[in-house]
């Protein structure tokens, strides 16, 4: 049995997120990462200003992002949806047909 497209795509996915797991990586935020590269260039380095607003907690934090994710695949999802409403509205007024107008 042939396993489709969709199937191997979330089989590399899984892999992706897994592998560092099992190799002792650790997953950390890159501004974790660029604080610590720019302490140990320059530990006297003091940053030019300072957040207008600090979220309470973590959990804050991590709501936020989550929605400015959450907006992110929306407006992607959208934008992708449109342009194939869009090819599919033109190869049904032109009368297109095939592997052409399919993946359109």
């Amino acid at each position: 049995m042939r396993m489709s497209r969709p199937v191997w795509m979330l089989l590399a996915v899984a892999a992706l997120v897994v592998i560092p797991l099992l190799i002792g990586g650790e997953f950390a935020g890159a501004d974790g990462q660029a604080a610590a590269a720019i302490e140990a260039a320059n530990p006297d380095f003091a940053p030019w200003f300072t957040p207008l607003w600090q979220p309470p907690s973590g959990e804050v934090e991590g709501l936020f992002f989550a929605l400015q994710a959450a907006l992110g695949a929306l407006v992607v999802g959208y934008v992708i949806g449109r342009r194939h409403g869009r090819a599919k509205a033109e190869a049904e007024r032109h009368g297109t047909t095939g592997p052409a107008a399919r993946n359109a």
